[in-house]
């Protein structure tokens, strides 16, 4: 059986979890506050005690058959003793028993344990209200979608990001034109001018971040980007008490080529900016090398809605931190229809009325 760390409060002994508003750890039960760290400490005092062996065998149930339960992970709630199964990525959850915020310690054990956190600094009811941002005034969203979209099924989730730092040394070729056109009596001219241009130089990147995990789409990460790094803190669990976490799924090995294409991609364009004056120009040669380049990682705060509707999958993303929000919205077609029968119905009384005027004139 797999290892959970529960938060206990010690004043009630009811579980905690990080509320982002105080950023704090907070019991809902007497209103304690506790900071991370000292509640970490609190908790590896308690870890150090005694447990009761009561072991019970079993003959019940058959074997799973070869493969069946690859990639499951079981583990016990500490508060009421029900069995929670998530898969060989889960980190942090919920009983589905008694509602009690769990993290899978052994997930971040070892290598796999994340060098910063940025903690959730937006609540629940703050992604609610962007969600109906979002969607209002969108006259061709079908009414039932958002009757229907059920937005208590919003979830925060601590995703795993690789940080890559570098510095980037850069050689650039560019060919440019300078054009001028001008005219006398008897001709036009067009002059054109070509020119060779060289920039070098060198960029220093930090914290460039790559999403880890297999769940989240890259694009849709990076649409709500970006995170501010300098609310990261030392990973601590009780971070993730109250949310859902994964660890990543997509090692940096694999994350680097993902990388390179962000960092090329920055280089490319802040080289560009420095090459003014020109009718065209146009990128004839690059040389990119880094050096000194190390990979951390992180779990960043993004809160989650993944919805359906007539049966497309909608995704809906804010980032936890600062809140820009993301996501497709689905159209209703009927309403669209008739939006544009209004348009093509206005086009032609405006042309009729056009007709009549010119041929009264």
């Amino acid at each position: 059986m797999a290892v959970l760390q529960q938060y206990k409060c010690p004043c009630c002994n009811g579980s905690i979890e990080f509320d982002s508003t105080a950023q704090k750890m907070k019991c809902p039960y007497c209103d304690t506050e506790f900071d991370p760290e000292v509640l970490a400490s609190y908790q590896e005092s308690l870890d150090g005690d005694g447990e009761d062996e009561m072991e019970w065998e079993s003959q019940a149930g058959t074997e799973w058959q070869t493969g069946e339960a690859e990639g499951l992970r079981s583990y016990i709630c500490e508060s009421c003793n029900g069995e929670i199964v998530g898969d060989e990525n889960t980190g942090a959850t919920f009983c589905p028993f008694c509602g009690s915020p769990v993290v899978m310690a052994g997930q971040f054990a070892g290598n796999l344990r994340p060098d910063y956190v940025i903690p959730f600094k937006l609540d629940k009811k703050a992604a609610t209200e962007a969600l109906k941002k979002h969607c209002k005034g969108k006259k061709l969203l079908p009414k039932l979608f958002f009757e229907e979209n059920h937005i208590n099924k919003i979830q925060g989730i601590y995703v795993p990001f690789w940080l890559f730092d570098t510095d980037a040394d850069a050689n650039i070729r560019y060919r440019a034109t300078r054009v001028r056109h001008w005219s006398d009596s008897d001709y036009d001219y067009t002059e054109t001018k070509y020119y060779a241009i060289h920039r070098s130089g060198n960029l220093g990147f930090s914290h460039v971040p790559v999403d880890g995990s297999t769940k989240m789409a890259d694009a849709l990460m990076e649409s709500i980007e970006p995170f501010d790094f300098s609310d990261a803190v030392d990973f601590q669990t009780a971070y993730l008490s109250g949310f859902f976490a994964d660890k990543y799924d997509v090692d940096s090995d694999q994350s680097v080529s993902r990388a390179n294409e962000r960092i090329r991609k920055s280089t490319e364009e802040t080289f560009a900016s420095t090459v003014k004056g020109y009718s065209t120009v146009t990128t004839e040669h690059t040389d990119i090398r880094l050096r000194n380049g190390k990979a951390k990682y992180a779990l960043y705060p993004v809160w989650v809605l993944n919805t359906t509707w007539e049966g497309k999958q909608y995704t809906f993303a804010m980032n936890g931190q600062t809140g820009k929000f993301v996501g497709d919205l689905p159209m209703d077609k009927s309403a669209y229809a008739k939006w544009l029968f209004g348009i093509a119905g206005a086009c032609t009384a405006l042309g009729m009325a056009l007709s009549g005027l010119i041929w009264l004139l």
